[in-house]
């Protein structure tokens, strides 16, 4: 974990960049005390290691399926594949998917340890974390980790997305949901240390998996929140989760942006959504 010794940011955005219905902004000025942060996403083995000390089985396999990208989907698995997410048809529900399968049956993670563990849910990310001696980072907190120690920019690096043409996260590039060129070297997930990291050493802030945050979540909350360690609402129906993944993509999901948010209930799962954890200092 990374020591981060908190104080005064501005968090938020108010960009055109920015979704209004996700409440990014107002940009507000908070404070918060130290933290540790963990430098990247709980990877597979980490996960890994959990399962074997506890016995823990996940929200996805209690349920016995969760939503994966349609073009991971093997030929094999997709004649079980019998109705997709309306509105968002490139998302499958499949049978058998969770952490250790995660493109269904056929799939499985050896040789992908080091990247983020994903198919787990709030709930499950919450009782690693608890395990781990640690807890999920607040919005704010992970927004601070995130910026690296710049001041209102748009991503973990600065304000361009790929300065001096290299790429420094991993996002969808090409035409979603047909058509991904992993320009980046990335099709799905990348190992949790790929790219350079921030300015605090954080690893793959910006993409690759989406990661919970321990905050319900409203889009209103930045205009009432203290300006003091914010924790977010008292209750919710969704929690909050930040960073983007490989599927976003600028016409679609521009979300990779530091400022930018989202949220999912608490027991779902998918196939680009993974956590990191934090701690008091």
């Amino acid at each position: 974990m990374i020591y981060l010794p908190g104080g005064e940011y501005y968090m938020g955005t108010d960009s055109k960049e920015g979704f209004p219905d996700d409440g990014e902004g107002p940009v507000h000025l908070i404070k918060l005390k130290p933290f540790y942060m963990d430098a990247n996403t709980v990877t597979n083995a980490q996960f890994a290691e959990f399962v074997k000390a506890t016995g823990y089985k996940t929200e996805a396999e209690r349920f016995g399926w969760s939503y994966v990208f349609h073009s991971f989907v093997s030929p094999w698995v997709a004649r079980t594949v019998h109705q997709v997410v309306q509105g968002v048809p490139w998302w499958w529900p499949v049978n058998g998917a969770f952490w250790y399968q995660p493109e269904g049956p056929d799939s499985n993670i050896e040789s992908r340890m080091d990247h983020p563990v994903i198919h787990v849910s709030w709930n499950d990310a919450n009782a690693y974390c608890k395990w781990a001696g640690k807890r999920l980072p607040t919005e704010a907190e992970w927004e601070y980790a995130a910026r690296g120690g710049l001041d209102r920019k748009m991503y973990p690096w600065g304000d361009m997305l790929m300065p001096d043409g290299q790429h420094y996260c991993n996002i969808w590039q090409g035409t979603f949901p047909e058509k991904n060129t992993a320009r980046d070297g990335y099709a799905g997930t990348a190992p949790a240390k790929s790219f350079p990291p921030n300015g605090y050493g954080m690893y793959n802030v910006a993409g690759n998996v989406w990661e919970w945050c321990s905050d319900w979540f409203s889009k209103s909350y930045y205009k009432e929140s203290p300006d003091t360690d914010p924790q977010g609402p008292a209750a919710g129906t969704n929690r909050a989760m930040r960073g983007g993944s490989y599927l976003c993509h600028k016409s679609y999901c521009n979300r990779y942006r530091v400022a930018a948010r989202s949220s999912n209930t608490p027991d779902s799962s998918t196939g680009n959504l993974g956590f990191r954890c934090a701690a008091d200092a």
